[in-house]
Protein backbone atom coordinates (compact mmCIF):
# COMPACT_ATOMS: atom_id res chain seq x y z
CA UNK A 1 0.00 0.00 0.00
CA UNK A 2 1.42 3.82 -1.41
CA UNK A 3 1.08 6.67 0.87
CA UNK A 4 1.16 10.02 -1.15
CA UNK A 5 2.06 13.56 0.37
CA UNK A 6 0.85 16.44 -1.15
CA UNK A 7 0.06 19.84 -0.08
CA UNK A 8 -2.84 21.52 -1.48
CA UNK A 9 -2.94 24.44 -3.60
CA UNK A 10 0.58 22.53 -5.67
CA UNK A 11 1.72 22.54 -9.05
CA UNK A 12 3.73 20.03 -10.49
CA UNK A 13 4.92 20.63 -14.21
CA UNK A 14 5.08 17.44 -15.57
CA UNK A 15 3.51 14.14 -14.82
CA UNK A 16 7.36 12.54 -15.02
CA UNK A 17 8.04 14.86 -11.78
CA UNK A 18 5.04 13.62 -10.20
CA UNK A 19 5.89 9.57 -10.46
CA UNK A 20 9.90 10.65 -9.42
CA UNK A 21 8.21 12.82 -6.58
CA UNK A 22 5.03 10.93 -5.54
CA UNK A 23 4.14 7.73 -7.02
CA UNK A 24 5.73 4.29 -5.94
CA UNK A 25 5.24 2.70 -9.44
CA UNK A 26 2.77 2.60 -12.61
CA UNK A 27 -0.50 1.34 -10.34
CA UNK A 28 -0.42 4.72 -8.23
CA UNK A 29 -0.39 7.05 -10.94
CA UNK A 30 -3.69 4.65 -12.54
CA UNK A 31 -4.88 4.97 -9.02
CA UNK A 32 -4.49 8.51 -9.24
CA UNK A 33 -6.16 8.79 -12.43
CA UNK A 34 -9.35 7.21 -11.29
CA UNK A 35 -10.21 10.31 -9.10
CA UNK A 36 -8.41 13.01 -11.25
CA UNK A 37 -10.49 15.31 -13.17
CA UNK A 38 -13.92 14.75 -11.23
CA UNK A 39 -16.15 16.60 -9.60
CA UNK A 40 -15.88 15.61 -6.04
CA UNK A 41 -20.17 14.98 -5.64
CA UNK A 42 -19.35 12.63 -8.29
CA UNK A 43 -17.77 11.02 -6.25
CA UNK A 44 -19.65 11.61 -3.52
CA UNK A 45 -22.37 9.35 -4.15
CA UNK A 46 -23.74 5.94 -2.86
CA UNK A 47 -21.76 3.86 -4.49
CA UNK A 48 -18.48 5.38 -2.32
CA UNK A 49 -20.40 5.56 1.18
CA UNK A 50 -16.91 5.65 2.44
CA UNK A 51 -16.16 9.31 1.62
CA UNK A 52 -17.10 11.82 4.28
CA UNK A 53 -16.99 15.24 2.38
CA UNK A 54 -16.55 18.56 4.24
CA UNK A 55 -19.02 20.61 4.22
CA UNK A 56 -21.46 19.08 1.93
CA UNK A 57 -22.25 16.13 4.44
CA UNK A 58 -23.97 18.60 6.50
CA UNK A 59 -24.45 22.07 4.14
CA UNK A 60 -23.57 24.38 6.86
CA UNK A 61 -23.28 27.13 4.65
CA UNK A 62 -24.28 25.71 0.79
CA UNK A 63 -20.43 25.62 -0.39
CA UNK A 64 -20.13 24.09 -3.46
CA UNK A 65 -16.77 22.01 -2.78
CA UNK A 66 -18.82 19.35 -5.19
CA UNK A 67 -17.53 21.51 -8.18
CA UNK A 68 -13.94 21.04 -6.87
CA UNK A 69 -11.66 18.64 -8.12
CA UNK A 70 -9.71 16.53 -5.45
CA UNK A 71 -6.28 16.25 -7.71
CA UNK A 72 -6.18 17.73 -11.91
CA UNK A 73 -4.08 16.16 -14.70
CA UNK A 74 -4.27 18.38 -17.49
CA UNK A 75 -1.88 19.68 -20.32
CA UNK A 76 1.06 17.76 -18.94
CA UNK A 77 0.62 19.02 -15.15
CA UNK A 78 -0.72 17.59 -11.70
CA UNK A 79 -2.15 19.90 -9.32
CA UNK A 80 -4.31 20.13 -6.61
CA UNK A 81 -6.84 23.24 -5.04
CA UNK A 82 -8.20 24.03 -1.92
CA UNK A 83 -9.15 20.30 -1.17
CA UNK A 84 -7.17 18.60 2.18
CA UNK A 85 -7.60 15.46 3.60
CA UNK A 86 -7.32 11.95 3.31
CA UNK A 87 -7.94 9.71 0.25
CA UNK A 88 -7.73 6.49 -1.05
CA UNK A 89 -8.70 4.44 -3.85
CA UNK A 90 -7.58 0.83 -4.34
CA UNK A 91 -4.10 0.47 -3.03
CA UNK A 92 -2.96 4.33 -2.88
CA UNK A 93 -3.80 6.72 -0.56
CA UNK A 94 -3.44 10.45 -0.82
CA UNK A 95 -2.79 12.57 2.20
CA UNK A 96 -3.14 16.45 1.06
CA UNK A 97 -1.80 18.86 3.68
CA UNK A 98 -2.19 22.14 4.33
CA UNK A 99 0.42 24.09 2.26
CA UNK A 100 1.41 25.78 5.26
CA UNK A 101 2.11 22.61 6.79
CA UNK A 102 4.62 21.81 4.10
CA UNK A 103 7.66 22.83 5.82
CA UNK A 104 7.34 20.94 8.82
CA UNK A 105 5.92 18.10 8.16
CA UNK A 106 3.05 18.60 10.16
CA UNK A 107 -0.64 19.04 10.25
CA UNK A 108 -1.05 21.32 12.70
CA UNK A 109 -2.30 24.53 10.77
CA UNK A 110 -5.34 22.35 9.58
CA UNK A 111 -6.06 20.04 12.68
CA UNK A 112 -5.78 23.69 14.43
CA UNK A 113 -8.66 25.02 12.53
CA UNK A 114 -10.69 21.74 12.57
CA UNK A 115 -10.92 21.87 16.11
CA UNK A 116 -11.57 25.48 16.36
CA UNK A 117 -14.67 25.06 13.80
CA UNK A 118 -15.88 21.98 15.20
CA UNK A 119 -15.49 23.35 19.18
CA UNK A 120 -12.74 21.04 20.48
CA UNK A 121 -11.08 21.58 23.69
CA UNK A 122 -7.72 22.44 22.07
CA UNK A 123 -4.95 22.80 24.71
CA UNK A 124 -6.29 19.49 26.63
CA UNK A 125 -6.04 17.17 23.74
CA UNK A 126 -2.84 15.91 22.88
CA UNK A 127 -1.54 16.26 19.36
CA UNK A 128 0.82 13.82 17.29
CA UNK A 129 1.66 13.78 13.24
CA UNK A 130 0.85 9.78 13.06
CA UNK A 131 -0.71 9.31 9.89
CA UNK A 132 -3.90 8.07 11.71
CA UNK A 133 -5.00 11.84 12.62
CA UNK A 134 -6.93 12.58 9.53
CA UNK A 135 -9.24 9.26 10.69
CA UNK A 136 -8.77 9.49 14.56
CA UNK A 137 -10.18 13.57 14.09
CA UNK A 138 -13.52 11.85 13.09
CA UNK A 139 -13.48 11.03 16.54
CA UNK A 140 -12.98 15.31 17.43
CA UNK A 141 -16.26 15.51 14.84
CA UNK A 142 -18.75 13.33 16.70
CA UNK A 143 -19.55 16.26 19.29
CA UNK A 144 -20.47 18.21 16.88
CA UNK A 145 -22.59 15.51 14.62
CA UNK A 146 -24.51 14.88 17.82
CA UNK A 147 -25.56 17.78 19.19
CA UNK A 148 -26.87 19.14 15.69
CA UNK A 149 -28.86 15.62 15.48
CA UNK A 150 -30.40 15.70 19.18
CA UNK A 151 -31.43 19.05 18.54
CA UNK A 152 -34.01 17.95 16.48
CA UNK A 153 -35.04 15.44 19.63
CA UNK A 154 -33.74 11.75 20.15
CA UNK A 155 -34.69 9.52 17.17
CA UNK A 156 -37.58 7.19 17.23
CA UNK A 157 -39.18 4.89 14.89
CA UNK A 158 -42.22 1.75 14.38
CA UNK A 159 -40.45 -1.08 16.10
CA UNK A 160 -41.88 -4.48 16.68
CA UNK A 161 -42.45 -6.06 20.13
CA UNK A 162 -43.42 -8.86 21.76
CA UNK A 163 -45.36 -9.74 24.39
CA UNK A 164 -47.04 -12.34 26.50
CA UNK A 165 -49.52 -10.95 29.17
CA UNK A 166 -52.60 -11.13 29.74
CA UNK A 167 -53.12 -7.36 28.65
CA UNK A 168 -53.93 -8.00 24.65
CA UNK A 169 -52.52 -4.68 22.66
CA UNK A 170 -52.13 -6.34 19.10
CA UNK A 171 -52.21 -9.35 16.62
CA UNK A 172 -52.27 -12.78 18.27
CA UNK A 173 -48.82 -14.56 17.92
CA UNK A 174 -50.37 -18.39 17.46
CA UNK A 175 -47.35 -20.57 16.91
CA UNK A 176 -45.79 -18.69 19.93
CA UNK A 177 -48.97 -18.92 21.93
CA UNK A 178 -49.47 -22.44 21.59
CA UNK A 179 -45.75 -23.00 22.51
CA UNK A 180 -45.87 -21.17 25.49
CA UNK A 181 -49.41 -20.81 26.64
CA UNK A 182 -50.64 -24.43 26.73
CA UNK A 183 -51.80 -25.79 29.07
CA UNK A 184 -53.11 -22.30 29.00
CA UNK A 185 -51.86 -20.46 31.83
CA UNK A 186 -53.97 -16.98 31.60
CA UNK A 187 -51.29 -14.71 29.27
CA UNK A 188 -51.39 -14.77 25.59
CA UNK A 189 -48.52 -14.07 23.24
CA UNK A 190 -48.98 -11.31 20.91
CA UNK A 191 -46.91 -8.39 19.07
CA UNK A 192 -47.50 -4.64 19.05
CA UNK A 193 -45.61 -2.09 16.46
CA UNK A 194 -44.53 0.80 19.09
CA UNK A 195 -42.76 4.02 18.69
CA UNK A 196 -39.46 3.31 20.17
CA UNK A 197 -36.83 5.32 21.14
CA UNK A 198 -34.37 2.11 21.27
CA UNK A 199 -34.00 1.58 17.75
CA UNK A 200 -30.70 0.67 15.11
CA UNK A 201 -29.68 4.41 14.60
CA UNK A 202 -29.91 5.30 18.52
CA UNK A 203 -27.81 1.70 19.19
CA UNK A 204 -25.61 2.78 16.31
CA UNK A 205 -24.76 5.78 18.68
CA UNK A 206 -24.22 4.23 21.19
CA UNK A 207 -21.83 1.83 20.22
CA UNK A 208 -20.09 4.98 18.58
CA UNK A 209 -19.91 6.31 21.91
CA UNK A 210 -18.60 3.35 23.97
CA UNK A 211 -15.89 2.97 21.10
CA UNK A 212 -14.93 6.56 21.53
CA UNK A 213 -14.77 6.08 24.74
CA UNK A 214 -11.61 3.15 25.16
CA UNK A 215 -9.56 5.95 23.14
CA UNK A 216 -7.14 7.91 24.55
CA UNK A 217 -8.34 10.91 24.07
CA UNK A 218 -12.43 9.37 24.71
CA UNK A 219 -12.78 11.21 28.02
CA UNK A 220 -12.32 14.91 26.73
CA UNK A 221 -14.17 14.51 23.38
CA UNK A 222 -17.24 13.06 25.24
CA UNK A 223 -16.74 15.48 28.54
CA UNK A 224 -16.29 18.32 26.25
CA UNK A 225 -18.92 20.45 27.02
CA UNK A 226 -22.25 20.43 28.83
CA UNK A 227 -24.53 19.95 25.75
CA UNK A 228 -22.50 17.15 24.69
CA UNK A 229 -22.47 15.72 28.17
CA UNK A 230 -26.08 15.77 28.21
CA UNK A 231 -26.82 14.19 25.02
CA UNK A 232 -24.90 11.56 25.58
CA UNK A 233 -26.93 10.78 28.41
CA UNK A 234 -29.77 10.80 26.62
CA UNK A 235 -28.66 7.87 23.85
CA UNK A 236 -27.63 6.13 26.99
CA UNK A 237 -31.15 6.46 28.27
CA UNK A 238 -32.50 5.41 25.43
CA UNK A 239 -30.47 2.12 24.47
CA UNK A 240 -31.29 0.18 27.39
CA UNK A 241 -30.79 -2.83 25.32
CA UNK A 242 -27.11 -1.71 24.50
CA UNK A 243 -24.95 -4.97 24.45
CA UNK A 244 -21.39 -4.57 23.13
CA UNK A 245 -21.11 -7.80 21.14
CA UNK A 246 -24.19 -7.13 18.90
CA UNK A 247 -22.18 -3.79 17.02
CA UNK A 248 -21.39 -5.91 13.84
CA UNK A 249 -25.08 -6.56 13.76
CA UNK A 250 -25.95 -3.09 14.23
CA UNK A 251 -23.58 -1.85 11.70
CA UNK A 252 -25.46 -4.56 9.16
CA UNK A 253 -28.60 -2.80 9.81
CA UNK A 254 -27.41 0.99 9.55
CA UNK A 255 -25.24 -0.07 6.01
CA UNK A 256 -28.64 2.02 3.93
CA UNK A 257 -28.91 5.21 4.77
CA UNK A 258 -31.64 6.92 6.48
CA UNK A 259 -33.34 9.64 5.22
CA UNK A 260 -35.88 10.83 7.38
CA UNK A 261 -38.39 14.09 6.32
CA UNK A 262 -37.98 15.20 10.12
CA UNK A 263 -34.58 14.03 11.59
CA UNK A 264 -32.83 15.23 8.64
CA UNK A 265 -29.35 15.44 11.04
CA UNK A 266 -29.58 12.19 11.75
CA UNK A 267 -28.37 11.37 8.38
CA UNK A 268 -25.27 13.06 8.28
CA UNK A 269 -24.75 11.58 12.17
CA UNK A 270 -25.28 7.75 10.80
CA UNK A 271 -22.47 8.01 8.00
CA UNK A 272 -20.06 9.64 10.95
CA UNK A 273 -20.20 6.56 13.06
CA UNK A 274 -20.33 3.84 10.28
CA UNK A 275 -16.88 6.00 9.88
CA UNK A 276 -16.03 5.47 13.13
CA UNK A 277 -16.62 1.88 13.72
CA UNK A 278 -15.32 0.86 10.43
CA UNK A 279 -12.38 3.28 9.87
CA UNK A 280 -10.21 -0.02 10.12
CA UNK A 281 -11.88 -2.20 7.24
CA UNK A 282 -12.32 1.17 5.34
CA UNK A 283 -8.72 1.89 5.07
CA UNK A 284 -7.54 -1.80 4.53
CA UNK A 285 -10.32 -3.74 2.87
CA UNK A 286 -11.58 -1.51 0.53
CA UNK A 287 -13.47 -2.88 -2.57
CA UNK A 288 -11.71 -2.30 -5.98
CA UNK A 289 -11.74 1.09 -7.64
CA UNK A 290 -14.09 2.37 -4.35
CA UNK A 291 -13.10 5.29 -2.77
CA UNK A 292 -12.86 6.31 0.54
CA UNK A 293 -11.38 9.23 2.71
CA UNK A 294 -12.19 12.56 4.51
CA UNK A 295 -11.64 15.49 2.79
CA UNK A 296 -12.13 18.93 3.30
CA UNK A 297 -12.48 22.28 1.52
CA UNK A 298 -9.79 24.70 2.36
CA UNK A 299 -11.41 27.78 1.83
CA UNK A 300 -14.71 26.97 3.65
CA UNK A 301 -12.43 25.58 6.73
CA UNK A 302 -10.85 29.33 6.89
CA UNK A 303 -13.89 30.96 6.50
CA UNK A 304 -15.47 28.80 9.23
CA UNK A 305 -12.62 30.02 11.30
CA UNK A 306 -12.77 33.24 10.95
CA UNK A 307 -16.02 32.96 11.96
CA UNK A 308 -15.12 31.49 15.37
CA UNK A 309 -12.92 34.37 15.56
CA UNK A 310 -15.18 37.70 14.56
CA UNK A 311 -18.89 36.32 15.42
CA UNK A 312 -17.21 37.55 18.92
CA UNK A 313 -17.06 41.10 17.68
CA UNK A 314 -20.54 41.59 16.23
CA UNK A 315 -19.68 40.33 12.66
CA UNK A 316 -22.79 38.52 11.05
CA UNK A 317 -21.97 35.77 8.57
CA UNK A 318 -24.58 35.14 5.79
CA UNK A 319 -25.45 31.89 4.39
CA UNK A 320 -25.76 32.15 0.50
CA UNK A 321 -26.76 29.48 -0.37
CA UNK A 322 -29.39 29.01 2.04
CA UNK A 323 -30.48 32.68 1.36
CA UNK A 324 -29.98 33.75 4.55
CA UNK A 325 -28.74 37.15 6.84
CA UNK A 326 -28.21 38.83 3.10
CA UNK A 327 -28.28 42.56 2.62
CA UNK A 328 -31.06 44.00 0.33
CA UNK A 329 -29.69 45.67 -2.87
CA UNK A 330 -32.91 47.52 -4.02
CA UNK A 331 -35.34 49.84 -1.82
CA UNK A 332 -38.65 48.00 -2.34
CA UNK A 333 -39.17 44.22 -2.51
CA UNK A 334 -41.29 44.29 -5.78
CA UNK A 335 -38.17 45.85 -7.86
CA UNK A 336 -36.10 42.65 -7.32
CA UNK A 337 -37.98 41.00 -9.97
CA UNK A 338 -38.25 44.37 -12.16
CA UNK A 339 -34.74 43.88 -12.56
CA UNK A 340 -32.93 40.94 -12.00
CA UNK A 341 -33.58 37.69 -11.07
CA UNK A 342 -30.32 37.19 -9.30
CA UNK A 343 -29.66 40.57 -8.06
CA UNK A 344 -31.94 40.59 -4.88
CA UNK A 345 -29.67 40.10 -2.02
CA UNK A 346 -25.93 41.03 -1.30
CA UNK A 347 -23.68 38.05 0.64
CA UNK A 348 -20.32 39.21 1.68
CA UNK A 349 -18.74 37.02 4.22
CA UNK A 350 -18.60 38.91 7.07
CA UNK A 351 -20.04 42.61 7.68
CA UNK A 352 -20.84 44.74 10.75
CA UNK A 353 -21.59 48.41 10.66
CA UNK A 354 -18.68 49.88 9.41
CA UNK A 355 -16.78 46.85 7.88
CA UNK A 356 -17.23 44.16 4.82
CA UNK A 357 -15.02 41.46 5.77
CA UNK A 358 -13.50 38.82 2.67
CA UNK A 359 -12.05 35.75 3.92
CA UNK A 360 -9.43 34.52 1.37
CA UNK A 361 -7.96 31.14 1.48
CA UNK A 362 -5.57 32.08 -1.66
CA UNK A 363 -2.94 34.21 -2.15
CA UNK A 364 -2.73 37.85 -1.80
CA UNK A 365 0.77 39.31 -1.58
CA UNK A 366 1.16 40.05 -4.96
CA UNK A 367 -2.33 42.11 -5.36
CA UNK A 368 -6.30 41.60 -4.92
CA UNK A 369 -7.75 40.32 -7.98
CA UNK A 370 -9.98 42.68 -9.98
CA UNK A 371 -12.95 40.79 -9.52
CA UNK A 372 -12.40 40.37 -6.21
CA UNK A 373 -11.98 43.97 -5.54
CA UNK A 374 -14.99 44.71 -7.60
CA UNK A 375 -16.94 42.88 -5.71
CA UNK A 376 -16.39 43.81 -1.89
CA UNK A 377 -16.02 47.66 -2.83
CA UNK A 378 -20.14 46.64 -4.19
CA UNK A 379 -20.67 45.94 -1.00
CA UNK A 380 -18.89 48.75 0.46
CA UNK A 381 -20.98 50.92 -1.83
CA UNK A 382 -24.25 49.83 -1.14
CA UNK A 383 -23.95 49.42 2.92
CA UNK A 384 -21.95 52.45 2.98
CA UNK A 385 -19.12 50.77 4.97
CA UNK A 386 -16.07 52.61 5.01
CA UNK A 387 -13.72 49.71 5.38
CA UNK A 388 -13.19 46.60 2.84
CA UNK A 389 -11.04 43.96 4.49
CA UNK A 390 -9.29 40.89 3.50
CA UNK A 391 -7.62 38.14 5.20
CA UNK A 392 -5.90 35.76 4.21
CA UNK A 393 -3.48 33.28 5.70
CA UNK A 394 0.21 34.04 4.91
CA UNK A 395 4.03 32.24 5.97
CA UNK A 396 5.31 35.10 6.68
CA UNK A 397 4.90 37.72 9.80
CA UNK A 398 3.73 40.98 7.62
CA UNK A 399 1.93 44.10 8.25
CA UNK A 400 -1.21 44.74 6.72
CA UNK A 401 -1.57 47.19 3.97
CA UNK A 402 -4.39 49.56 3.44
CA UNK A 403 -5.57 51.66 0.33
CA UNK A 404 -7.54 54.56 -0.18
CA UNK A 405 -10.93 54.98 -2.18
CA UNK A 406 -11.45 58.29 -3.41
CA UNK A 407 -14.83 58.59 -5.52
CA UNK A 408 -16.79 61.74 -5.92
CA UNK A 409 -16.41 61.94 -1.89
CA UNK A 410 -17.24 58.39 -1.18
CA UNK A 411 -13.87 57.96 1.16
CA UNK A 412 -13.33 54.48 1.63
CA UNK A 413 -10.16 52.26 2.92
CA UNK A 414 -9.05 48.55 1.52
CA UNK A 415 -7.43 46.66 3.83
CA UNK A 416 -5.34 43.75 2.96
CA UNK A 417 -4.25 41.81 5.80
CA UNK A 418 -2.02 38.72 6.59
CA UNK A 419 -2.70 36.29 9.07
CA UNK A 420 0.62 34.42 9.99
CA UNK A 421 0.54 30.51 10.30
CA UNK A 422 3.30 29.91 12.59
CA UNK A 423 6.04 27.90 10.76
CA UNK A 424 8.54 25.54 12.20
CA UNK A 425 7.15 25.25 15.38
CA UNK A 426 8.87 22.76 18.29
CA UNK A 427 5.26 21.01 19.24
CA UNK A 428 2.01 21.62 19.15
CA UNK A 429 1.93 23.91 22.26
CA UNK A 430 4.51 26.11 20.17
CA UNK A 431 2.12 26.18 17.45
CA UNK A 432 -0.87 26.93 19.43
CA UNK A 433 0.73 30.18 21.54
CA UNK A 434 2.09 31.44 18.43
CA UNK A 435 -1.40 31.11 16.09
CA UNK A 436 -3.16 32.69 18.96
CA UNK A 437 -0.78 35.53 18.88
CA UNK A 438 -1.51 36.04 15.31
CA UNK A 439 -5.54 36.06 16.24
CA UNK A 440 -5.20 38.77 19.13
CA UNK A 441 -3.05 40.60 16.59
CA UNK A 442 -5.98 40.77 13.84
CA UNK A 443 -8.45 41.27 16.65
CA UNK A 444 -6.25 44.94 17.81
CA UNK A 445 -6.03 45.70 14.09
CA UNK A 446 -9.55 45.12 13.17
CA UNK A 447 -11.18 46.61 16.52
CA UNK A 448 -8.93 48.88 18.63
Amino acid sequence: MSLLQITDNHDWKRYTDCIKDLCTDDSDLENLQKIANVDIGKLNLDDNPNLLIFPKDFDHYGDEISENFIISLQDNRISTGNIMGFVGVNETQIDIKSRFDKEDNNDYFMHYMLQKVFSINLFDIKHTTNRETIFDFLLYLFPHFLKTALRQGVFKKYQKFEYNDANIRGPININRHIKENIPFRGTVSYSTREHSYDNQITQLIRHTIEYIRTKEEGYLILNNDMETKGCISQIRLATQTYNSRERQNIINKNLRPIHHPYYTAYTALQKLCLQILRHESIKYGQEKDKVYGVLFDGAWLWEEYLNTILHQFGFKHPQNKKKKGGIPMFDRPEEYEQFSKNSKMLYPDFYKDNYILDAKYKHLNSGVGREDLYQVITYMFCTKAKNGVYVYPYKIDSEPQTYRLTNQGYDGVIHVIPYYIPQKCANWSDFYEKIEISTQKLTNYLFH
